[in-house]
């Protein structure tokens, strides 16, 4: 029978991710993420932020990705695994880890901290890797320039139609 070990996540950074490379040259990038909850608290009927802290890993190009564009604060869309392990801390005792291997990454919210102001009404997610470079060339180009008509449909069809 076929498994599933799917995670999405859909947080803030809580630090800058640490990019390594490894003897084979692989990078890697570990990331801190954020999710938030409300609840009731049972004692005092108050609201209550429940922040659940994830331990994110990046490989190859999309560690490179990462390590470039996301940043502390910024929210990120996040696909991955779970992978389980265990280490010996320096007193001895041994502990559980839980990481996320990433295998999808989205930058989410406006664009602040790439040369343009941040628009916080853009909710539409941004992909990584950005747009090519070629697109504030476009921009630079007067606004006077002709601007292309609204295409009916049919404006490549020839005329000599037979009939």
């Amino acid at each position: 029978m076929a498994s599933v070990n799917k995670v999405i996540l859909v947080g803030n950074c809580g630090r800058d991710p640490e990019v390594r490379y490894l003897p084979s040259g692989q990078a890697v990038a570990n990331v801190s993420v954020a999710t938030s909850s409300k609840r009731k608290d049972r004692n005092t009927g108050e609201m209550v932020d429940d922040t659940q802290w994830h331990r994110v890993t990046f490989y190859d190009r999309l560690a490179e990705i990462a390590g470039e564009y996301v940043r502390k604060g910024r929210p990120i869309y996040v696909e991955g695994r779970l992978k389980y392990g265990k280490y010996t801390d320096q007193s001895g005792v041994e502990k559980n880890t839980v990481d996320i291997i990433a295998t999808e990454l989205q930058l989410l919210g406006g664009r602040e901290g790439m040369g343009q102001p941040a628009d916080d009404g853009d909710a539409a997610p941004r992909r990584a890797p950005p747009p090519s470079r070629a697109a504030p060339a476009a921009a630079a180009r007067p606004a006077a320039a002709a601007a292309p008509k609204p295409s009916s449909g049919f404006d490549d069809l020839d005329d000599d139609i037979p009939f």
